[in-house]
């Protein structure tokens, strides 16, 4: 028994330090793997689960093939909506929906600042700029 709590000391000693530090870095690169990737994307699932299950009808919604329109109906995994000058109805999956507007959010957005024009300047190569 001896012998053999010998021979893995000197494993150890010549393979650079103790063995339980290859579960240290383990459970380091499996932190930080969780941390960086595992985490924001459950994060990001969540809130597109909150948005789909919060359309209501007149919310304007866009989806993930381009699609915009104003929601005519809700049901437990369709929507319909109707979009384009014609008012042409299309029922897509909830999955399917990209972003949502409520009407609220349109009369909030703020009013554009209008921004004076630049005053044009001459570059002339005696040195001197004209207005």
């Amino acid at each position: 028994m001896n012998l053999f709590l010998e021979e893995t000391a000197g494993q150890e000693a010549a393979a650079g330090g103790p063995n339980y530090m290859i579960w240290v870095w383990l459970i380091v690169m499996a932190a930080v793997f969780y941390f960086l990737i595992i985490r924001p994307q459950k994060k990001r699932e969540k809130q597109e689960r909150i948005l789909r299950n919060s359309i209501q009808p007149g919310d304007e919604i866009v989806t993930i093939g381009g699609f915009v329109g104003r929601v005519l109906s809700v049901k437990d995994d369709t929507v319909t909506f109707e979009m384009g000058a014609d008012r042409t109805k299309m029922t897509v999956k909830k999955w399917a929906i990209q972003t949502r507007t409520s009407p609220e959010q349109k009369t909030e957005q703020p009013e554009k600042i209008e921004e004076k024009p630049a005053e044009k300047t001459e570059a002339v190569f005696d040195g001197e700029e004209k207005k």
